[in-house]
Parts: C-alpha cells; sequence; structure tokens
C-alpha cells in the first residue's frame, strides 16, 4: 500500500499511541484524536485517505460519526475497530456507514491488511490528478513532474508538496503545513519546514523553469506561478 494519511479516533491512549506508532513505521502519516468533536474538527479541515474508529468514545457512539460522514459524502474509507464481537454490533457498523469491521484485540499485520484492502475496493481512491502550469501531482500514485521529468520525491517531500499545490496561490503558515504533514509529532522549535521547502525547491524550481515556491517573509510560503513571472 503507498504511503496514507489516516486519522486514528481512540480514546485509549495506549492503544492510540500504538496504532499511531505501528502505522508510522509503515510510512504512513497518522494524527489521532480522542473524543468525537475532535474528529469532526479533523475531517473538516482535512482529507484522510482512510479512518481507524473506536465504536465507544467517551462523548458519544462511532456509529454515529460514520452515519454522519457518509450523510456529508465525504469519500474516506472507515475501519471501526470494538471489543464488540456480537454479530449485531458488526451489522449496526456495516450498516451506519463503515467499510469494515476489526474487533479488539486484533493483530496489527490484519489491521494494515484490511488498511490496504479498503484502498483497492474504495471507488474513490483514486483522487484527480492536480495541475499548476507545467506542474502535475498524482496523489494516488504518489509521482510527479515539471516540464515532462519526473521528480523523485521522499513521501515527505512529495506531502509538502500536494499541500502547496492543494493550496496553489494561497500564503501557507508554518502551523497549517506542519498540521497537514507532520501530524502531532512536528516539533515547533525545529527548523524542519524550512528545510524540506529547500529540498523541494531545489528539486523543482531547476534552471530554466520559472519558479513555483516562494517565501512570504514572516507569513509562511506560497506556490504560484505567476508570481515567479511577476517577479522574474
Amino acid at each position: 500500500m503507498d504511503p496514507v494519511r489516516v486519522l486514528v479516533i481512540e480514546d485509549e491512549a495506549k492503544l492510540a499511541d500504538s496504532l499511531a506508532r505501528g502505522l508510522r513505521q509503515a510510512a504512513h502519516a497518522v494524527d489521532t484524536v480522542g473524543r468525537l468533536a475532535d474528529a469532526r474538527a479533523k475531517l473538516d479541515l482535512e482529507r484522510y485517505d482512510a479512518v481507524i474508529l473506536d465504536v465507544n468514545m467517551p462523548d458519544g457512539s462511532g456509529f454515529d460519526l460514520v452515519a454522519e460522514v457518509r450523510r456529508r459524502a465525504l469519500p474516506v474509507p472507515i475501519l471501526m475497530l470494538t471489543a464488540r464481537d456480537a454479530v449485531e454490533d458488526r451489522v449496526q457498523g456495516l450498516d451506519s456507514g463503515a467499510d469494515d469491521y476489526l474487533v479488539k484485540p486484533f493483530a496489527f499485520d490484519e489491521l494494515l491488511a484490511r488498511l490496504r484492502a479498503l484502498q483497492r475496493r474504495s471507488p474513490d481512491s483514486r483522487a484527480p490528478i492536480l495541475e499548476l502550469g507545467d506542474l502535475t501531482v498524482d496523489p494516488s500514485s504518489r509521482t510527479a513532474t515539471r516540464a515532462g521529468q519526473a521528480l523523485e520525491l521522499t513521501t515527505t517531500e512529495f506531502a509538502l508538496l500536494e499541500y502547496l499545490v492543494r493550496h496553489a496561490g494561497e500564503v501557507c503558515g508554518r502551523a497549517a503545513i506542519s498540521q497537514a504533514v507532520w501530524d502531532e509529532n512536528y516539533d515547533p522549535f525545529s527548523n524542519i519546514i524550512d528545510v524540506y521547502v529547500s529540498r523541494l525547491r531545489r528539486k523543482l524550481d531547476t534552471s530554466g523553469l520559472v519558479p513555483l515556491i516562494h517565501t512570504i517573509r514572516g507569513a509562511g510560503y506560497t506556490l504560484d506561478a505567476g508570481r515567479g513571472q511577476r517577479t522574474g
């Protein structure tokens, strides 16, 4: 399975940390929340490739969140986790709109296999190709080209580029970039964003091409072909 962005909704801190650690070791980006209210906020702000959701949450039922996500037509596969193993519970989860159902305790390898299966069969798993001038970004294959030449990008570099392309023309602050690309492990006092932007700029804005990445002093970065033409 290609690297994906996963939202883990689990109020058991040890299990949430274990899931996040395992998913990150498998090269996936992970956000974790312990309340449904926080999950709703995340789903409003971010695009996720998969959601792992516990049924019993301190502020409500995971079944209700699944039904809400489906009413809003958010194209994200949902894998439900629960200690309930009765047939009627599994039926309720699937009927509410979940794509799969895994009973605790479970083997982590099985969870990864189920995520791979969800990605393969999801009708919305292939995201639209993004284009900006001579730059093409394919979120599904995690590939990008500039002026017809393939860009050799790391997983993090690609995630950063995808975020900037999706917000082309906007000034993207470091806080927004860190939330979208580095999840909760980001150290706000580090210069890691600047380092990765510099690396991406070297690969993207090669000699003879219109610069796309621009630094907005005191505000962040923007991806804008027009700005490069105006200031070049």
